[in-house]
Protein backbone atom coordinates (compact mmCIF):
# COMPACT_ATOMS: atom_id res chain seq x y z
CA UNK A 1 0.00 0.00 0.00
CA UNK A 2 1.19 3.32 -0.73
CA UNK A 3 3.10 5.59 2.11
CA UNK A 4 0.98 8.31 3.28
CA UNK A 5 3.94 10.07 4.99
CA UNK A 6 7.82 9.52 4.15
CA UNK A 7 10.29 10.66 7.45
CA UNK A 8 13.42 10.98 5.20
CA UNK A 9 16.44 10.65 7.46
CA UNK A 10 15.05 13.46 9.76
CA UNK A 11 16.76 15.27 12.54
CA UNK A 12 15.54 18.05 14.71
CA UNK A 13 15.26 19.32 18.22
CA UNK A 14 15.05 22.50 20.72
CA UNK A 15 17.08 25.03 20.16
CA UNK A 16 21.17 23.54 19.21
CA UNK A 17 20.12 20.22 21.16
CA UNK A 18 19.58 17.62 18.78
CA UNK A 19 16.88 15.01 19.63
CA UNK A 20 16.53 13.30 16.88
CA UNK A 21 19.29 11.88 14.88
CA UNK A 22 19.19 10.68 11.39
CA UNK A 23 15.53 8.99 11.78
CA UNK A 24 13.86 7.35 8.56
CA UNK A 25 10.14 5.76 8.70
CA UNK A 26 7.44 5.40 6.41
CA UNK A 27 3.61 5.00 7.10
CA UNK A 28 1.41 3.43 4.59
CA UNK A 29 -2.38 4.42 4.81
CA UNK A 30 -4.34 2.52 7.03
CA UNK A 31 -1.56 2.09 9.39
CA UNK A 32 -1.84 2.03 13.02
CA UNK A 33 2.06 2.75 14.13
CA UNK A 34 2.62 2.64 17.56
CA UNK A 35 5.89 4.66 18.69
CA UNK A 36 7.19 3.17 22.37
CA UNK A 37 10.59 4.06 23.53
CA UNK A 38 11.76 5.41 27.71
CA UNK A 39 11.97 8.56 28.72
CA UNK A 40 13.66 11.31 26.48
CA UNK A 41 14.29 8.84 23.48
CA UNK A 42 12.51 11.39 21.39
CA UNK A 43 9.52 10.55 20.67
CA UNK A 44 7.38 13.38 20.95
CA UNK A 45 9.95 15.42 19.32
CA UNK A 46 9.46 13.35 16.08
CA UNK A 47 5.73 14.27 16.10
CA UNK A 48 6.63 17.67 16.66
CA UNK A 49 8.64 17.65 13.55
CA UNK A 50 6.34 15.65 11.42
CA UNK A 51 3.29 18.13 12.48
CA UNK A 52 5.08 21.18 11.88
CA UNK A 53 5.21 22.72 15.68
CA UNK A 54 9.04 22.42 15.20
CA UNK A 55 11.62 22.85 11.98
CA UNK A 56 13.83 20.43 10.96
CA UNK A 57 17.54 20.94 11.00
CA UNK A 58 17.94 18.01 8.49
CA UNK A 59 15.82 15.89 5.80
CA UNK A 60 12.58 15.91 4.49
CA UNK A 61 9.01 14.79 5.56
CA UNK A 62 7.00 14.19 2.94
CA UNK A 63 3.33 13.76 2.87
CA UNK A 64 1.87 12.38 0.12
CA UNK A 65 4.78 13.01 -1.78
CA UNK A 66 4.70 17.03 -0.94
CA UNK A 67 7.40 17.95 1.32
CA UNK A 68 4.87 19.44 4.64
CA UNK A 69 7.03 22.29 5.13
CA UNK A 70 5.72 23.90 1.55
CA UNK A 71 1.79 22.70 1.91
CA UNK A 72 -0.17 25.94 2.60
CA UNK A 73 -0.31 25.54 6.43
CA UNK A 74 -4.69 25.28 6.10
CA UNK A 75 -4.35 22.47 3.30
CA UNK A 76 -1.83 20.71 6.03
CA UNK A 77 -4.67 20.64 8.78
CA UNK A 78 -7.74 19.85 6.43
CA UNK A 79 -5.59 16.68 5.91
CA UNK A 80 -3.29 16.11 9.33
CA UNK A 81 -4.48 16.38 13.08
CA UNK A 82 -2.45 16.07 16.37
CA UNK A 83 -3.43 15.64 19.65
CA UNK A 84 -0.51 16.75 22.29
CA UNK A 85 -0.26 15.80 25.84
CA UNK A 86 -0.79 19.10 26.60
CA UNK A 87 -4.58 19.50 27.43
CA UNK A 88 -4.28 22.78 28.92
CA UNK A 89 -6.73 25.49 27.21
CA UNK A 90 -6.17 29.25 28.12
CA UNK A 91 -9.37 29.84 27.79
CA UNK A 92 -12.80 28.59 29.00
CA UNK A 93 -14.56 27.84 26.02
CA UNK A 94 -17.45 25.60 26.00
CA UNK A 95 -16.78 21.98 25.06
CA UNK A 96 -18.88 22.19 21.38
CA UNK A 97 -17.09 26.32 20.41
CA UNK A 98 -13.62 24.07 21.34
CA UNK A 99 -14.99 21.08 19.06
CA UNK A 100 -15.85 23.41 16.61
CA UNK A 101 -12.58 24.78 16.48
CA UNK A 102 -11.75 21.51 14.50
CA UNK A 103 -13.92 22.71 11.51
CA UNK A 104 -11.72 25.79 10.98
CA UNK A 105 -9.19 24.37 8.39
CA UNK A 106 -12.52 23.67 6.18
CA UNK A 107 -13.78 27.33 6.63
CA UNK A 108 -13.26 30.64 4.70
CA UNK A 109 -11.67 33.95 6.05
CA UNK A 110 -14.12 34.80 8.65
CA UNK A 111 -16.74 32.66 7.70
CA UNK A 112 -18.82 31.06 10.20
CA UNK A 113 -19.85 27.41 11.46
CA UNK A 114 -22.47 25.59 9.04
CA UNK A 115 -25.07 23.71 9.79
CA UNK A 116 -23.06 20.60 8.20
CA UNK A 117 -20.02 21.75 10.61
CA UNK A 118 -22.38 21.67 13.91
CA UNK A 119 -23.36 17.87 12.78
CA UNK A 120 -20.05 17.16 12.36
CA UNK A 121 -18.71 18.16 16.10
CA UNK A 122 -21.77 16.84 17.18
CA UNK A 123 -21.48 13.60 15.64
CA UNK A 124 -17.46 13.53 17.39
CA UNK A 125 -18.69 14.60 20.77
CA UNK A 126 -20.90 11.54 20.33
CA UNK A 127 -18.24 9.13 19.15
CA UNK A 128 -15.86 10.43 22.26
CA UNK A 129 -18.59 9.69 24.95
CA UNK A 130 -18.44 13.99 25.42
CA UNK A 131 -21.84 14.96 23.63
CA UNK A 132 -23.56 15.02 27.38
CA UNK A 133 -20.52 18.22 28.18
CA UNK A 134 -21.01 19.99 24.93
CA UNK A 135 -22.49 23.17 26.90
CA UNK A 136 -19.70 22.62 29.94
CA UNK A 137 -16.85 24.73 30.05
CA UNK A 138 -13.84 23.31 29.22
CA UNK A 139 -12.05 24.11 32.61
CA UNK A 140 -14.66 22.48 34.16
CA UNK A 141 -13.83 19.07 32.93
CA UNK A 142 -11.31 16.36 34.45
CA UNK A 143 -8.38 15.67 32.76
CA UNK A 144 -9.65 12.64 31.42
CA UNK A 145 -13.05 14.59 29.85
CA UNK A 146 -10.85 16.88 28.80
CA UNK A 147 -9.03 14.88 26.52
CA UNK A 148 -11.50 12.90 25.12
CA UNK A 149 -13.13 16.37 23.85
CA UNK A 150 -9.54 17.46 22.69
CA UNK A 151 -9.73 13.54 20.69
CA UNK A 152 -13.15 15.13 19.45
CA UNK A 153 -11.56 18.69 18.18
CA UNK A 154 -8.87 16.48 16.00
CA UNK A 155 -11.42 14.28 14.70
CA UNK A 156 -13.83 17.08 13.40
CA UNK A 157 -10.21 18.15 11.10
CA UNK A 158 -11.58 15.12 9.42
CA UNK A 159 -7.91 14.03 8.94
CA UNK A 160 -6.31 11.11 6.94
CA UNK A 161 -3.84 11.28 9.64
CA UNK A 162 -3.91 11.68 12.98
CA UNK A 163 -1.04 11.53 15.66
CA UNK A 164 -1.48 11.70 18.90
CA UNK A 165 0.75 11.59 21.68
CA UNK A 166 -0.61 9.60 24.72
CA UNK A 167 -4.06 9.83 24.12
CA UNK A 168 -4.60 7.82 27.11
CA UNK A 169 -2.56 9.25 29.84
CA UNK A 170 -5.28 11.23 32.23
CA UNK A 171 -8.21 8.13 31.12
CA UNK A 172 -9.41 5.44 33.46
CA UNK A 173 -8.98 1.92 32.20
CA UNK A 174 -12.24 1.73 30.87
CA UNK A 175 -12.29 4.80 28.76
CA UNK A 176 -8.45 3.86 27.45
CA UNK A 177 -9.91 0.62 25.90
CA UNK A 178 -13.06 3.22 24.38
CA UNK A 179 -10.75 5.44 23.29
CA UNK A 180 -8.44 2.73 21.59
CA UNK A 181 -11.25 0.76 20.22
CA UNK A 182 -12.75 3.98 18.52
CA UNK A 183 -9.63 4.73 17.04
CA UNK A 184 -9.28 1.24 15.77
CA UNK A 185 -13.20 1.50 14.44
CA UNK A 186 -12.00 4.35 12.58
CA UNK A 187 -8.66 2.91 11.75
CA UNK A 188 -10.52 -0.05 10.13
CA UNK A 189 -13.65 1.05 8.49
CA UNK A 190 -12.86 4.81 7.18
CA UNK A 191 -9.10 4.01 6.68
CA UNK A 192 -7.93 6.68 9.27
CA UNK A 193 -3.86 6.66 9.47
CA UNK A 194 -2.97 6.63 12.84
CA UNK A 195 0.84 7.34 14.30
CA UNK A 196 0.61 7.07 18.18
CA UNK A 197 2.71 7.04 21.08
CA UNK A 198 2.11 4.72 24.32
CA UNK A 199 3.97 3.84 26.83
CA UNK A 200 2.01 1.40 27.76
CA UNK A 201 4.16 -2.19 25.82
CA UNK A 202 0.79 -4.14 26.14
CA UNK A 203 -1.53 -1.57 24.58
CA UNK A 204 0.85 -0.99 21.77
CA UNK A 205 0.99 -4.86 21.08
CA UNK A 206 -2.96 -5.04 21.20
CA UNK A 207 -4.15 -2.01 19.22
CA UNK A 208 -0.94 -1.62 16.36
CA UNK A 209 0.04 -3.39 13.22
CA UNK A 210 3.39 -1.84 13.20
CA UNK A 211 5.21 -0.24 16.38
CA UNK A 212 8.78 1.56 16.15
CA UNK A 213 10.66 1.08 19.45
CA UNK A 214 12.95 4.66 20.16
CA UNK A 215 16.04 5.32 21.58
CA UNK A 216 18.39 8.15 21.88
CA UNK A 217 16.79 9.98 18.87
CA UNK A 218 17.15 6.62 16.50
CA UNK A 219 14.62 4.19 15.39
CA UNK A 220 16.03 0.86 17.50
CA UNK A 221 13.63 -1.42 15.75
CA UNK A 222 10.57 -1.19 13.74
CA UNK A 223 8.15 -4.27 12.25
CA UNK A 224 4.71 -6.15 13.25
CA UNK A 225 4.42 -6.42 17.42
CA UNK A 226 5.93 -9.51 17.87
CA UNK A 227 9.05 -8.59 15.66
CA UNK A 228 9.32 -5.92 18.62
CA UNK A 229 8.14 -6.72 21.53
CA UNK A 230 10.87 -9.13 22.04
CA UNK A 231 12.38 -9.27 25.98
CA UNK A 232 15.78 -8.92 24.27
CA UNK A 233 15.07 -5.58 22.55
CA UNK A 234 12.84 -4.60 25.80
CA UNK A 235 15.52 -4.97 28.12
CA UNK A 236 18.52 -3.47 25.55
CA UNK A 237 15.96 -0.42 25.59
CA UNK A 238 14.20 0.22 28.92
CA UNK A 239 17.14 -1.42 30.97
CA UNK A 240 14.80 -3.74 32.91
CA UNK A 241 13.81 -7.27 33.31
CA UNK A 242 10.63 -8.64 31.45
CA UNK A 243 8.72 -11.66 30.42
CA UNK A 244 7.20 -11.83 27.27
CA UNK A 245 3.92 -14.54 26.14
CA UNK A 246 1.78 -14.56 24.18
CA UNK A 247 -1.54 -13.05 25.02
CA UNK A 248 -4.24 -16.38 25.32
CA UNK A 249 -7.02 -13.96 24.10
CA UNK A 250 -5.36 -11.71 21.18
CA UNK A 251 -2.12 -14.14 20.59
CA UNK A 252 0.20 -10.65 20.63
CA UNK A 253 3.08 -10.50 22.71
CA UNK A 254 2.13 -9.85 26.39
CA UNK A 255 4.66 -7.81 28.49
CA UNK A 256 5.25 -8.40 32.46
CA UNK A 257 7.48 -6.71 34.42
CA UNK A 258 9.90 -8.55 36.99
CA UNK A 259 10.36 -7.03 39.98
CA UNK A 260 13.85 -6.29 41.35
CA UNK A 261 12.92 -6.86 44.58
CA UNK A 262 10.76 -10.11 45.61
Amino acid sequence: MKEILKINNVCGGYFKEEIIKGISLDVKKGDFLVIIGPNGSGKTTLLRLATRVLPLSKGEILYKDKNISAMDLKEFCRRVAFVSQDTSIGFPFTVMELVLMGRIPHLKRLQFESKRDIEIATEKLFLTDTLNLKDKRIDELSAGERQRVIIARALAQEPELLFLDEPTAHLDIGHQVQTLDLLKKLNRKNSLTIVMILHDLNLASAYSNRIALLDQGVIFKEGKPEEVLTYQNIEAVYKTVVLVNDNSVTGRPNVALVPGEK
